[in-house]
């Protein structure tokens, strides 16, 4: 008879309305006798973002604050990050998403100015740690095209699309009735309109003189004073900039025909000097042949030499394959030409004073590229750049999976870092990065955290994202390991191989063992170690497995095709020509070819030569998927390595493989479909020699050819359709063998059967929602691990669930997560006593089941529901069903706070935390919806309350779903404002203070204020107050704090009302008594007198 367990119903009645409860229990399970006490509640979750890392996706503007030392990045998004020194950056986004056209500091005053493609200015403050916006100002009736506001002036000048003027206070961001209209700037006898407004200046040395530059080519010395224009200098081409000599005499403007004009600002008629700097110079005098626009110029002097003068564009039309990628530096009689990858978006030179009335002594360039930062010394021969501290490298090839590991192994960092300096470039500058300012946060984490993402080119970066930071660790390059690609010619058909055949698809690292796994998309693993020695390896270990669908005549393959063992049994499912034609699709791009199908190749030829191993990790075995009578290899779906057990399992639509690293021999290779038929336990056969694979090379594609989609994850096309296909939980065995894909294993120490003993199992998921576990059986001693070969046994089904399995983990009886057991870490090219001192074989953990009685949870999460059951005795326990509408993309078992939790995140955008093992819903936040594949392919949990998923193509994006995170994260994010003394203004010198030389000043407070200046029209532009200003604060106050304050308000007014009306009371009683006297006197007066008399 069963035994009732009123625990598991109260359990279900505090579980959500989705969530089911077995409303029985078998005897003996783990918490009949002692209950797990969960200590995790939804007050430990809260859910928020960290930090956003990474290169600004779709740069727009940059500004840079001379004196704080900070630089500003603003997006086609609307995207805002700052960055300081090493660890140092802050990122921000304004609500209407519009692209940032231009970025102003208030330089040391720990503010921001922001215009936006909408026609909007924004005022951030940036003396707190996340900058909130104080103060906005949207234009109704023009658009904005350039802003400028003069070092430590309050007043900011806005050229607008129609050719005026208007100037903000940017105190109060209200305009000023000061307007400078364009047709009071041109000469009245211009009969066409002059165009946007394309550069703003003050002369440096009078601040009454501003400096307006159309776009025609027509510029304008306005004097602010007498409210009309000094100067026009006109010339024929458009001008995309200005820049002014510090003495203020000369000004230089770049055009759009490639030629710089220099000219005195008191001889307008036309320009001291004319030079086209990448043209060719006709010996006849004639004007030089047109280039491209010279897009910006900038204009700066030293003391002790000549001036330098730096520009983007401008190269000749007969210039091959440059597109506005070069910037010139010219000074004195050299000019450097330094290329760049890819196209300039902005460049600022960076100076060591902020006064422009001074020698501007630049020392360094910074260059916005649309991929990249480069910032370029000027100090030195050569022009070198310095070395960047931030991670914009994440990018570099895109970002095709991504693994998060936290409070692993303290001595990884170091050990990672130390092999990964011997990788560093040479040649960069030798001082210091120029941006330098902020300060770093308090309190940060203590633990170690690496990421590890993969690219399409097939390499590996290690990152140290300790304390919310981010440092390249180390690089591999998977690639190394085969020949280079080559265009595959084939009789009838000229083809190019895959863009990216070296891609990385998903990959499994030991950080105790430092054991890595690597697959890739031309269905290849590579197996690696680490170690601290250079070695040469003469020939790389190769291994071909031949995977296809379950035919009737074969089962099983292995590594010799002509063995005496007896085939494996078949599975007892009929099949049928039918079935065939349901194999996968070929992958797009393949072709078969006129001399009969391709068989027995693999997709990428293994190098012959022998390959040099740095440092690092190191190739111990590789491991390729081969065609199959005209069948291309199937993806590989997903791979797991345990490094006590010397294996690694990989599986895709085909079935699973699992290959003995130690011994280089394949152990099973089984189809899908015989998985779900127990089979005895067989042995493999003596591998073959290895066969080097023809130079034919895999001809898939992932159908991609930009940059951004070629970064889509070479994910099979099994696993992506799982996402839209619904699954039914008793499927035909003709469906299995056509469509059912292999995607998740565990190794561990669990209980195969009922009546088996702990052993060691791998637990296989597929996208059916099967959950299967295969019996291990290793050597007795650690000795005999290289002679004796493995056995494994089927075990059939133990759980079916809807949807495709994401996750299974193991915990014993007290609730605690059951890692797999792995081999500690030895150098393999280390002495013999080295290795004997280090313990080889990590003892099992895991206690064993008594008679009757479970020791085990099982956890398992499939894309719309979970799991957790009992073993040995395989009972259910509990149910949740997580989704209905949506399904999840990623789950994860992870530990927090001392106690362990499954995390789910759904394409709905919700992330979800289910306590273990009631499965007792703890968080639901509707975070992120999933709006492309980057974020499916890189959202990963991990330990401690940390998560990640790339944002964009260049840029990580951390969270945090841990409440005590959350309330230290103010703590341990860094300041961008530190207080710093402005430097002193130039010395004007005796004669030019005796006689007038020197800076002319201006009370910009006369000409702009209301009062002489007037109110601005209050339909051009609406102000807004920010979220950051008081006004926006007494807006969103709310709860009983606001209403005690708007209570108290309200008294403090009824209190003042009443005094006035006291007032008012008794200043008319006041009136009263004087006119009632008045009254008085004047009846006196004429009391006693007649008629006649008055």
């Amino acid at each position: 008879m069963k035994k009732f367990n009123i625990r598991k119903v109260l359990d279900g009645l505090t579980a959500a309305s989705s969530s089911s409860v077995s409303s029985s229990a078998q005897p003996g399970t783990p918490r009949d006798a002692d209950p797990v006490q969960e200590t995790l509640q939804s007050e430990h979750f809260q859910l928020c973002k960290t930090v956003r890392q990474g290169f600004p996706n779709q740069p727009a503007s940059m500004a840079f604050d001379p004196v704080q030392k900070i630089l500003a990045v603003g997006t086609q998004t609307g995207a805002l990050r700052l960055f300081g020194r090493a660890g140092v950056e802050c990122y921000c986004q304004h609500e209407s998403g519009a692209a940032v056209i231009q970025l102003q500091f208030l330089i040391n005053e720990g503010a921001l100015v922001s215009a936006l493609a909408d026609d909007s200015l924004h005022l951030w403050n940036l003396r707190q740690k996340i900058p909130a916006v104080l103060h906005s100002l949207k234009f109704n009736r023009e658009r904005i095209t350039y802003c400028h506001l003069p070092f430590q002036s309050k007043w900011l000048y806005i050229g607008t699309e129609r050719g005026n003027i208007h100037i903000v206070n940017v105190e109060s961001f209200t305009l000023s009735g000061y307007v400078i209209m364009w047709n009071k700037a041109i000469e009245l006898s211009t009969k066409t309109h002059p165009g946007p407004v394309v550069h703003i200046s003050d002369n440096p040395m009078d601040e009454g003189k501003l400096l307006i530059g159309f776009e025609c080519g027509v510029v304008v010395l306005w004097d602010l004073k007498s409210k009309k224009a000094d100067y026009r200098y006109n010339y024929d081409e458009a001008i995309h900039s200005v820049a002014w000599h510090h003495e203020g005499k000369q000004f230089m403007c770049s055009h759009s025909d490639g030629t710089l004009t220099t000219w005195n600002i008191r001889a307008p008629a036309k320009p001291a000097q004319v030079i086209t700097p990448h043209g060719k110079q006709p010996k006849d005098g004639k004007k030089p042949e047109p280039c491209r626009p010279i897009l910006k110029v900038e204009y700066k002097t030293t003391r002790a030499g000549d001036p330098f003068m730096i520009l983007s564009g401008g190269l000749s039309f007969e210039t091959v394959g440059r597109r506005r990628d070069c910037l010139t530096v010219m000074h004195g009689k050299s000019t450097a030409v330094l290329e760049m990858d890819t196209a300039i978006v902005d460049f600022l030179t960076l100076c060591e004073t902020p006064y422009p009335n001074d020698f501007q002594e630049p020392y360094a360039v910074v260059v916005l590229l649309e991929k990249d930062l480069v910032v370029i010394d000027l100090g030195q021969i050569g022009y070198p750049s310095f070395e960047s501290p931030y991670p914009f490298s994440v990018h570099e090839s895109p970002v095709t999976c991504c693994e998060y590991f936290v409070d692993c192994p303290a001595e990884l960092i170091p050990a990672l870092y130390s092999v990964g300096t011997r990788q560093k470039r040479q040649g960069y500058s030798k001082r210091e990065w120029p941006i330098s300012g902020g300060n770093w946060g308090q309190g940060g984490q203590s633990y170690p955290e690496i990421i590890i993402t993969g690219h399409a080119d097939g390499s590996i970066k290690f990152w140290d994202a300790s304390s919310l930071m981010l440092q390249v660790l180390y690089k591999l390059k998977t690639a190394k390991v085969f020949e280079r690609a080559r265009v595959k010619e084939e009789k009838g058909s000229v083809d190019a191989v895959d863009d990216d055949p070296f891609a990385v698809q998903t990959l499994s690292w030991c950080p105790d063992s430092r054991l890595l796994c690597v697959g890739g998309v031309s269905a290849h693993v590579i197996i690696y170690r680490f170690s601290k020695q250079e070695v040469t390896t003469e020939e790389v270990q190769l291994l071909e497995v031949r995977m296809q669908n379950n035919f009737p005549d074969s089962a099983v393959d292995s590594p010799d095709p002509g063995g005496d063992q007896s085939p494996l049994p078949q599975n007892t499912a009929p099949s049928s020509p039918q079935q065939d034609s349901q194999d996968p699709p070929l992958p797009p791009g393949t072709n078969s070819t006129d001399t009969g199908p391709r068989d027995n190749t693999a997709c990428l030829q293994l190098r012959t030569a022998p390959l040099k191993q740095s440092p690092g990790f190191q190739v111990e075995l590789v491991v390729q998927l081969v065609w199959v009578s005209g069948e291309p290899p199937q993806p590989i779906s997903s791979l797991a390595i345990n490094s006590s057990y010397g294996l690694v399992v990989f599986g895709n639509s085909c079935g699973l493989a699992v290959v003995d690293f130690v011994q280089k021999t394949l152990l099973l290779n089984l189809s899908t479909a015989d998985l779900y038929s127990p089979c005895e336990p067989r042995q493999p056969r003596s591998p073959r020699k290895t066969r080097q694979p023809s130079a034919a090379l895999c001809d898939s594609n992932d159908g991609a050819n930009a940059s951004e989609e070629r970064g889509k994850s070479p994910t099979s096309d099994v696993k992506e359709a799982s996402f839209s296909r619904s699954r039914s939980s008793s499927v035909a065995s003709i469906d299995r063998e056509s469509r059912e894909a292999v995607c998740a294993f565990v190794f561990c120490e669990s209980f195969a059967r009922r009546e088996i003993a702990l052993g060691a199992c791998l637990l296989v998921g597929t996208t059916q929602g099967a959950v299967l576990m295969l019996a291990l059986g290793l050597p007795h001693s650690p000795e005999q691990r290289h002679q004796q070969h493995l056995t494994i046994a089927s075990c059939g089904t133990i759980s079916q669930l809807k949807g495709g399995i994401l996750t299974m983990a193991l915990l014993d009886a007290s609730g605690t997560l059951l890692l797999p057991a792995y081999e500690p870490w030895s150098d393999p090219n280390a002495s013999d006593e080295e290795k004997e001192r280090i313990k080889k074989r990590r003892p099992p953990s895991p206690p064993g089941s008594l008679e009757g009685q479970d020791s085990q949870f099982l956890v398992l999460c499939s894309e719309k529901q979970a799991k957790v059951l009992a073993l040995p005795s395989q009972t259910q326990l509990y149910k949740h069903s997580i989704t209905e509408a949506s399904f999840v993309l990623c789950a994860d078992v992870v530990n927090m706070g001392g106690a362990n939790c499954l995390m789910c995140f759904c394409a709905n955008g919700h992330i979800m935390a289910l306590s273990l093992p009631s499965l007792r819903p703890l968080l639901d936040v509707n975070y992120l919806p999933l709006t492309d594949m980057r974020i499916a392919r890189t959202f990963c949990f991990s330990n401690l309350g940390q998560a990640l998923y790339l944002t964009s193509p260049t840029e990580v994006q951390r969270l945090t779903y841990s409440q005590e995170t959350c309330d230290n994260l103010q703590e341990m994010l860094s300041e961008l404002f530190t207080p710093v003394e402005t430097p002193e203004a130039p010395n004007r010198g005796f004669f030019k203070g005796l006689f007038g030389g020197g800076a002319q000043s201006l009370d910009r407070e006369d000409l702009f204020g209301e009062t002489a200046a007037g109110k601005a029209s209050r339909t051009l532009a609406q102000h807004i107050p920010g979220p950051g200003s008081m006004e926006g604060m007494k807006g969103t106050a709310s709860g009983v704090v606001g209403d005690l304050a708007r209570a108290r308000v309200a008294l403090d007014e009824r209190g003042q009302k009443l005094s006035e009306l006291e007032e008012r009371t008794a200043a008319m009683m006041a009136s009263a008594d004087s006119f009632s006297k008045h009254a008085h006197d004047m009846m006196l007066k004429y009391k006693d007198k007649k008629w006649y008399q008055l």
